[in-house]
């Protein structure tokens, strides 16, 4: 069970006699909700998966560090991997005009660089191999907004899609519906409440991110989208759009059929 859904049968204090207590009466509740056991291959795929989630944050941190220290001295770039392959290409131009001690650091950050992208290729490579070789995680692949990270990281974390009554529910678990506080029948929506998986909604958002600005490009491709994005600002329609995307993936994990606009 989750921890949060055990919290409120704890009656006072902190201590393990309280807190067997509060389990022994959450796990007695009807509408209790229980954690699917993962299997063993879908623990280590969800490893590769955070693995490269660190170092690709960690090259992020590199690459705004060389920027930073570069811009100093004048050296200054557009941004994207073009402009990080420019930036190491005018820092290798730029080495008599540096002092020796910034060119000596300056090298070991590109160098870290280089390093970070040949791990994260290989990390990439083998969640590539699983994602082939998994029937969800290619059923998911045919979603738009769905890539093969973001398809065998679901299809990894989700072992039994059964376990949520609806599409809904598993956008909700997801943290993205919006936040509810309503009181005395009004009703009131907030947000989008970010609980659940952070890593999985981050993934359908840059997902959903793609698919609006190709839609932006040529309204054709989803008039559904093109319509909100006419009546909403574009990081609002932009989270509808990975809302959506999540309701497909379970209609699809629970059909095991593939997806067909």
């Amino acid at each position: 069970m989750p921890p949060a859904y055990v919290k409120p049968y704890v009656k006072r204090g902190k201590t393990d006699a309280a807190d067997a207590e509060a389990i022994c009466e959450a796990v007695t509740r009807p509408t209790m909700r229980f954690v699917a056991v993962k299997s063993r291959a879908q623990q280590g795929v969800l490893i590769l998966h955070k693995t490269r989630d660190l170092l690709v944050r960690q090259r992020t941190a590199l690459i705004n560090a060389l920027r930073a220290h570069l811009a100093e001295f004048g050296i200054v770039t557009a941004t994207g991997p073009g402009g990080v392959k420019a930036l190491t290409t005018l820092l290798n131009d730029a080495r008599d005009d540096l002092p020796a001690h910034a060119r000596m650091a300056l090298s070991s950050l590109v160098a870290q660089l280089d390093k970070l992208a040949a791990e994260i290729e290989r990390l990439e490579a083998e969640i590539m191999v699983w994602h082939r070789s998994d029937d969800t995680s290619r059923r998911l692949a045919t979603i738009p907004g769905i890539g093969p990270i973001t398809a065998s990281a679901i299809a990894a974390s989700v072992p039994d899609p059964t376990q949520f009554r609806s599409g809904r529910q598993f956008a909700a678990w997801l943290g993205l519906t919006p936040r509810s506080n309503s009181s005395g029948g009004k009703e009131r929506l907030g947000g989008i409440t970010k609980q659940g998986d952070g890593y999985l909604r981050r993934l359908l958002v840059i997902g959903a991110t793609a698919v609006v600005r190709m839609v932006r490009r040529d309204p054709r491709h989803q008039p559904w989208l093109a319509s909100l994005l006419e009546r909403k600002t574009v990081r609002v329609a932009t989270v509808g759009l990975a809302n959506k995307t999540a309701r497909i993936a379970w209609a699809v994990m629970t059909r095991k059929e593939v997806y067909a606009a």
